[in-house]
């Protein structure tokens, strides 16, 4: 590869995530209904055609702002993990990282579970970054546990429900702590009569 193509390589992924950057930051300060490829044009100067050399629309946009976010909440969560206060019970430290990663970046989260994409949930195209963010959680029970990602599925879902619920003052934020207190508790608990899995 000539130095030339070298740097037209550098310059394409430096605009490409120049315009991620601009459309989370403008995500955060005025709502994703702000989010237009004009707007975007504007903030990084560069024309709509650009723009669509990289994004072919808000969607496309949307999702590679959704991967960033997954691989910042993998970091956060990885993080929690492996500095729990309790070393043996790592999961209290995951869901309260969790629920503050929601919390602290409403737009970011919203693009990684809310809004439209073309990302693959819980599939063989699932992009790494989304299943090394729940593997977080699967690490958080025993290996010999053979129901470990149903039970981070579980997990994941009821967090989601709360961080979403109290987002939208469906349920009072303020009992996030007792919410998920009985969330580790349920898990903990041993299981009740027989399993079918």
């Amino acid at each position: 590869m000539s130095a030339i193509s070298e740097r037209r390589q550098r310059e394409r992924a430096h605009r490409h995530q120049l315009i991620i950057t601009a459309a989370r930051e403008l995500a955060e300060t005025e709502g994703w209904e702000a989010v237009t490829t004009r707007r975007l044009a504007e903030r990084v100067e560069y024309s709509q055609p650009v723009l669509y050399s990289h994004f072919n629309g808000k969607d496309a946009i949307v999702s590679a702002v959704a991967l960033d976010g997954f691989t910042e909440l993998t970091a956060q969560l990885r993080r929690a993990r492996q500095t729990a206060p309790d070393p043996g019970q790592p999961l209290r430290a995951v869901c309260r990282a969790y629920l503050d990663f929601a919390t602290e970046r409403p737009a970011l989260y919203q693009a990684m579970f809310i809004l439209p994409t073309d990302l693959k949930f819980a599939s063989a195209e699932t992009p790494p970054p989304l299943r090394a963010a729940f593997d977080e959680f699967v690490n958080c029970f025993p290996p010999d546990n053979q129901r470990r990602e149903l039970f981070a599925e579980v997990t994941w879902s009821a967090l989601h429900g709360m961080a979403v619920l109290a987002a939208t003052d469906r349920i009072p934020r303020a009992g996030q702590d007792e919410r998920l207190d009985f969330l580790i508790t349920q898990l903990a608990a041993p299981p009740v009569g027989p399993t079918t899995r």
